[in-house]
């Protein structure tokens, strides 16, 4: 695609479009630009809110790949590239799972989260060749991420995963076009920025939530939750290794003690932990009923 192509093809997004509210943002006090920002952040949860649908369909499909061993992979460039690093890097730490399991792949690589690669977004043969690197199989997902819709390097990594019989979702913040042949197409419109194009501001808003949504979703579903709290988180850190305490006694109504001695026994596990009490086992006992549940403290058959 040529330059004159790629013109007409943004002069069609609604996120490149002026936005009238802020034509004379250059003229505006400190606190007439933030207001400004503010005002139109808060219409960006009812945006993703018309996308839940595909969004629960996002979740479901990176779960059953979890459950048959695979893994859920973000490929983005730019500001959304960066998202999905994001929010892959925080899955293993929140809840205990393995750092191949949930894949941040962004164009340009490493070096591209640190400062902008903007060329790399159009290398599809780059693309393609992650794709064959992280030997994408049907047991995967493949979440492709782009805000504008039409990035080249996003379009040639879901083509690419989908050829080899991964699952694929699509995420943008634009209608939606070619990608409509992904399993799954959250479109997001959020409309004209208020600075025209640059969309690392409403459309990284709602990217960041909707992501969010699809790994979180896909961990309770596969049971790294307890109730409402994170009992796979990893204690890396002292912050970490206070929580896992304050989660245990919050959950079984002790105080920081008796967590303490318990979360102990159960070797720093919380979910052992927890069975531990709830069923009086030992620690060994407790890992077996776990392995028996396929990882879950509880599921709707469970009374508890």
């Amino acid at each position: 695609m040529n330059e004159h192509e790629v013109f007409k093809e943004l002069e069609s997004l609604p996120t490149e479009d002026l936005n009238p509210a802020t034509a004379n943002l250059d003229l505006m006090t400190p606190l007439e630009i933030v207001t400004a920002m503010n005002r139109e952040d808060k219409s960006v949860a009812f945006t993703v809110e018309k996308a839940l649908p595909q969004i629960a369909e996002a979740a479901k499909m990176a779960a059953e790949s979890f459950a048959e061993g695979g893994r859920l992979i973000y490929v983005g460039a730019g500001t959304s590239g960066r998202l999905g690093v994001l929010d892959a890097s925080e899955c293993p730490p929140t809840f205990g799972v393995p750092r191949e399991q949930v894949v941040g792949i962004i164009a340009g690589g490493y070096e591209a989260l640190r400062r902008s690669i903007e060329g790399a977004e159009d290398d599809e043969n780059a693309a393609r060749a992650e794709i064959e690197r992280l030997r994408v199989s049907e047991d995967d997902t493949v979440c492709g991420v782009t805000a504008s819709r039409r990035t080249p390097f996003v379009k040639a990594a879901l083509d690419e995963a989908k050829l080899r019989g991964a699952r694929t979702v699509f995420v943008c913040c634009n209608p939606p076009s070619w990608e409509a042949e992904a399993d799954a197409v959250i479109a997001a419109s959020t409309g004209p920025e208020i600075l025209a194009g640059s969309t690392r501001l409403k459309a990284g808003t709602a990217t960041k939530m909707i992501l969010n949504m699809i790994s979180t979703a896909a961990m309770i579903l596969s049971g790294k939750t307890y109730r409402n709290f994170m009992v796979g988180l990893m204690p890396w850190s002292d912050k970490l290794r206070a929580r896992s305490r304050l989660v245990l006694s919050m959950a079984l109504d002790m105080d920081y003690g008796e967590a303490d001695k318990l979360l102990e026994e159960a070797q720093g596990n919380l979910k052992a932990a927890i069975v531990m009490r709830i069923y009086e086992l030992n620690y060994e006992e407790a890992l077996k009923l776990l392995e028996a549940n396929k990882g879950r403290v509880r599921n709707k058959n469970t009374e508890y």
